[in-house]
Formats: structure tokens, sequence, C-alpha cells
């Protein structure tokens, strides 16, 4: 038997960190990424890396309040166990990228520095000023290139993956990629493929993603039979600064410093923002929401934000929508040391110092917590069992998801922080259940007897390029069917869903995705051709962008991110008699609760051979955690959550089970 091999697309934090624990374990890597390695996206985050801490602990904060805070944050759509195993990692991996060389902030003590984060009552955010993405990578890719010059780790830098390779089991036995220089496909044997590929951002035209982030990599591992789950759960940061190109991040961490957002009371105030009296100011996230203030969740500030503007006519400007993001109250040098790299972002792109001049920002497309099903194996004790093949694997045998690409973590919202660590978690913790998983084959993808489908594959992509090459000129423009892609699912299905709209953008994505596929190219090169390149990557966002309207259609609810106003569940009367309160409280518990057993469930979105994607729904583990209302904010809220636990405890002493631990579909 030839020796094994194991393939990892992409080399962000999740593609590195299972690299790297897969060559500590003697595993032969090839590691193949679509840009250089410190380009992957995961070098854009800014804000930090959330685990409970010392400093957290002494005032009250544990392990099972990170997990409660993440799936309260979520919705509860996330299956509980893999979220209860990486809070539990949480603090062992700070300390091994603190080891590793990561230069987190620290106090005048020595000690890390920690900051808030949205969704959090604790500084359970670790950070290295602005930019901990870039250092959390570069420490990663320190310790891969260890294992690359000890002949471990092959690199393959500039190489797009076009589809994954399965035998007439089903197993996956490699991967295609296509050299973005030379334009060379090649068949990559191996034992187990990881796709560490990101986000799908640029389905929306501009986010806050990297122009890399497509999502076509994960369509082409569901073309070929891998399941996806919850696309329609679509994260818009509300805190990013518009551009001609795209839009840029302004990171959270602007407001766990001390940052606030406000807007003038007068519309369109023509004032300079620091003359505005404070009294004619409206800081509307720390009124609507005291306890949390400008550090709610990332959804509520979202749909706050678009409402003040959109609702309220409260924006900034007249000619475009915006509030202010100030930090002009704070030091300039505690600015520099712990924001200095988002400042210079803005200051940058805008021309104007964030130190001295509010921010004027809006909401933008940054983060898909929906992404390819990945399975896993609980334990009694409700966490993940260590080395089991089943972690993080796809339907497909073979076939692993990690980092933003898969499902896992983040349910219907995600919380700020909570990225950078679930990124390195799913690498370091697949690695060991993936070594286990190709040990016990019998044969390897490189033994001569998968040369003929290894080939087959291969020749199959070649055609289709050299295909795409020889259209005729003058058809359809990718370029142009890119943009009205973009057009139409940001106002279909970003910040405020409405089905006729969301029925509307299903037909018009139709119609591209047909034009799509008479799409002609400008340059029919053979070196470095990056038409070819776009257009492959453009028809690979259909089948996504289909699945997140289609599941957005669908899902007739509000959770997290997915907001339908027609849906939604208003709070109780204020004015009313206490015991007309309670009465209607309990209303509002009988329709969530009914909420609940229609639609806490994972959408699954299976791709056909024409990239039409398939619903059905899967049952949520919720045995951790019971779900309960999401009252951030909310009229009624005291005694709504009064009457919620009233209900619970009687659940209890009834001996109902409210939660239920479902099989995972690979099970």
């Amino acid at each position: 038997m030839a020796k094994q091999r194991v393939l990892v697309v992409g080399g962000g934090l999740a593609g590195l960190a299972a690299a790297m624990k897969l060559a500590e374990g003697g595993v032969d890597v090839d590691v193949m990424s679509l840009t250089p390695v410190k380009r992957s996206h995961s070098v854009c985050a800014q804000g930090g890396i959330n685990s409970v801490n010392e400093l957290t602990r002494q005032q009250g904060d544990n392990e099972a309040k990170h997990l409660d805070d993440t799936v309260y944050g979520g919705d509860f759509l996330q299956h509980q166990p893999p979220v209860k195993e990486m809070t539990d990692w949480g603090p062992r991996i700070i300390d091994l990228m603190d080891r590793i060389g990561v230069p987190f902030n620290r106090t005048a003590e020595g000690f890390r520095d920690q900051r808030r984060f949205g969704g959090t009552l604790f500084k359970r955010t670790a950070f290295a000023g602005a930019t901990t993405g870039q250092q959390l990578l570069y420490a990663l890719d320190e310790q891969v290139r260890r294992w690359h010059a000890a002949g471990k780790i092959t690199m393959y830098e500039g190489w797009d993956f076009l589809s994954p390779v399965l035998d007439d089991d089903g197993r996956c036995r490699g991967g295609i990629g296509q050299n973005l220089v030379s334009m060379e496909i090649r068949a990559f044997p191996a034992d187990a493929v990881v796709l560490a590929v990101g986000g799908c951002g640029l389905i929306f035209g501009r986010s806050t993603m990297s122009m890399a982030c497509t999502g076509a990599a994960a369509s082409r591992a569901a073309r070929a039979g891998a399941i996806y789950a919850n696309a329609e759960f679509i994260q818009v940061h509300p805190t990013a600064i518009p551009g001609a190109d795209k839009l840029r991040l302004m990171s959270e961490s602007a407001r766990g410093e001390g940052g606030r957002v406000w807007v003038p009371r007068k519309p369109h105030d023509p004032r300079d923002p620091k003359q505005i009296p404070e009294s004619e100011r409206y800081y509307f996230l720390e009124e609507r929401y005291p306890k949390y203030g400008n550090l709610v969740p990332r959804d509520i500030a979202t749909r706050e934000i678009f409402s003040v503007c959109v609702n309220d006519g409260l924006s900034v400007d007249a000619d475009k929508q915006s509030v202010y993001l100030d930090l002009t109250h704070i030091p300039r040098a505690e600015l520099d040391r712990k924001l200095g790299g988002i400042l210079h972002i803005y200051e940058k792109f805008q021309g104007v110092d964030p130190r001295e001049v509010p921010m004027k920002i809006f909401p933008a497309v940054h983060y898909s917590m929906g992404g390819l099903w990945a399975d896993y194996e609980r334990t009694p004790a409700g966490g993940l069992v260590p080395g089991s093949p089943r972690n993080q694997q796809t339907n497909i045998p073979g076939l692993y998801a990690i980092g933003e690409c898969d499902y896992q973590y983040h349910g219907a919202n995600r919380l700020g922080a909570n990225s950078l660590l679930s990124c390195i978690f799913s690498g370091l913790f697949a690695a060991p259940g993936i070594q286990k998983a190709i040990g016990s084959l019998k044969d390897s993808a490189s033994d001569e007897k998968y040369d003929q489908l290894l080939r087959g594959q291969r020749a199959v992509k070649q055609l289709e390029h050299d295909e795409l090459l020889k259209r005729e000129a003058g058809r359809e423009n990718p370029y142009l069917i890119h943009q009205q892609l973009g057009d139409v699912m940001t106002k279909a299905a970003t910040v405020v869903r409405e089905n006729g709209q969301l029925r509307d953008a299903v037909e018009k994505v139709n119609d591209l995705a047909e034009r799509v596929e008479k799409c002609a190219l400008s340059d029919t090169g053979n070196w470095t051709n990056q038409n070819v390149l776009f257009t492959k990557s453009l028809r690979d966002m259909f089948p996504i962008a289909k699945a997140i309207l289609k599941g957005a259609l669908a899902r007739d609810e509000c959770r997290g991110a997915h907001y339908k106003p027609a849906f939604d569940m208003p709070g109780i009367d204020a004015d009313a008699s206490p015991a007309e309160k309670r009465r209607q409280a309990e209303e509002w518990c009988d329709a969530f609760e009914e909420k609940n057993r229609k639609w806490l469930k994972t959408t699954i979105a299976e791709v056909d051979g024409q990239g039409e994607p398939h619903l059905r729904y899967e049952e949520v583990d919720t045995t951790i955690v019971p779900p309960r209302p999401r009252l951030y904010g909310l009229v009624g809220a005291e005694i709504i959550e009064e009457a919620w636990r009233d209900r619970q405890a009687k659940h209890a002493s009834n001996g109902a089970k409210a939660t239920h631990a479902p099989q995972p579909v690979g099970a």
C-alpha cells in the first residue's frame, strides 16, 4: 500500500490548525490554498478570540456560561455537544496560541488583556490590537512552515479546488485542483479531504469578506453530494464602511472598548457631530437595551441600526444610510494601542481621523452561519468523543468540513469573537479523528488501482475548462451577472426578509442561473486567466444562493439573523394590569413553544445534478441548555421570563422532556 496522505483545502486558521495537528501525528499533508496562505481571509479578523479565563472566572464566569451565551445568542439552532466541546477547549486554545507566539495585548502587570464582545456580560475576548486574525494566522503559518521544511506538509498556494473525487462506494479519494498561473488541472490523491474554504459573501456582491470568498468550493462539494445546512442564516455585521469595491469592517472591538453608536435626534443634522449636545443625541442601543448597551448581539444591533435609518428616518446623511460610531471620548493613546488596525483602515479609505471625528457606519454582509453539514459523536456527558472519525465529517465518507464552511457552531447568529475560536478548535479537534479514519483503511488513494478514477475525474474537469474557453464571444457577461446576483440577494435576503420579495428573488436567481450557463469569456488564454476562474466560481455560487433563498422563504419565523417582520413576536402591553400582563405572557409562551415545535430544526439542502437544492429538516440536540425565549429588549421581558420559568418547572415536575438528542444525519 502506498503511503497515505490528507488533502487540506484552505490556508486560513481552520486549515492550518488541521494541517499542523495532522503533521504532528505523522500524517503527510497537502495544503491547497486559493491565495497565498498569509492572504487567507482569516487575516481580516480584527477584534479577538473568546474563551473563559482567570479574570472572568473571578467574576463568576465559566465554560458553561460561555456555552449558554453561544447557544442563546444563536437562538438554540446549533447542536449543543460540539459547542460545549469548543467552549471547554477555549482556554487551552488561547494558551496554545500564546505559547506559539501570538502577541496578545497585555495589561501593565503582564497578564493577557481582555475586552467585552456582543452577547456577553464578561470580558471574555483576548486580542492582539485590532489585527487578531492576522497574528493568529501568522503564528499558525510558522508552525506549518516548520512541518513543510521537515517534509511532512506540501504547500500548493495559488490553486483552485474544483471538486472532490468519489469512488464507486461514495468515499472521497482525493480532489481536483487548478493552478491559477499555469492553468494546469491536476488530481490530488488523498485518503481524506478536509475543506476549510471559508464563507460565501461574494454571493451578495459586496461584503466585508475577501474577494476570494465565493463559496464555490463548498458548492462544488454540495454538487458532489455533500449536504449543505442552514444556508439562510447570513450574518450582517452592524458596523462597516461602504466602498465602491467592497464593504470594510469596523470591528466589534470598537464598541467593546467603549465606542458608542448614536444618531442626531434631528434627521440629517448638518452640524459637526462634536458640536451636537448630548441631549440632542439618540444613543438608541443604550436606551433600548440598557443591560447590554452597544454590545447586544450582532443581529439585534444590525436590525436596530437599519430601523433607525430606514424606518425612523434618522440617518446621519440624507443621501446614504449611516449612523455614528463614536470613539472620540477615548484617549488617543488607548485607541492606538487597542484599535490601531481598524482606525488605520478608516483613515485610509475615508480620509478622516476617527480619533477626532465619529465614524459613519452601516450594516454589511459579514459571515455565513450555515455551511456544509458535519457530523459528530457525543459522549454521555454531552461533549464530543476525542478522536472519533465522525467528528467534522460530512455525509460523504472521507470528506470533512471545518471552519466557516461548516455549520456546526453558530446557529442562527454568531457571537463576535467566536469565529476564530471555532476555526482553530474544529481544525485541531478533527485531526485525530481523520488520522484514525485513514489508519483504518486497507488501501491508499495513491495506490495504482485508483489511478484511472483520478485521471478520469481530472479529464472531466479539463474538458469542461476547454469547452468554456471555446465558447463564442458576445454572449452573457459573467461580471454583469454577478452584479445582478448580488443586487437580488442583498435586497431580498439580508437584514429584513419578506416572502413576496423572496419569491421574486427565487425567480430572478433561477433566470440568472440559466444565463450563467451561456457565459462567454473575454480572455481565452491559457496563462493566468482570471476570467475563466471567475466564471467557474460564479456558476457555483448559484446552488448556495438558491439554498439561501429557498431556506429563507420556507422558514416562516424570526430566529437570529433570519428576520421576517410578518412573523415577529412582539412584547406584551406595557400598560395592562398585572393579571392581563400575565395572561399575555402565557399566550406569548404558547406561541413560542409552537414556533419551536415547528422551526427549531436545521435546514438540510441536498443539491441535485442540475444544481437545484431540495430542502428537508433535522432535529437539533438541545439536551444541555434547554431552549428559552431570546428576550433582548422585549417589552414585558421580565414577565415573559417568569412565565417561562414557571412553565419549565411544571414540565420538570411532570417528568416531561422539552429537549431531545436526535441521531445526526450521518449516524
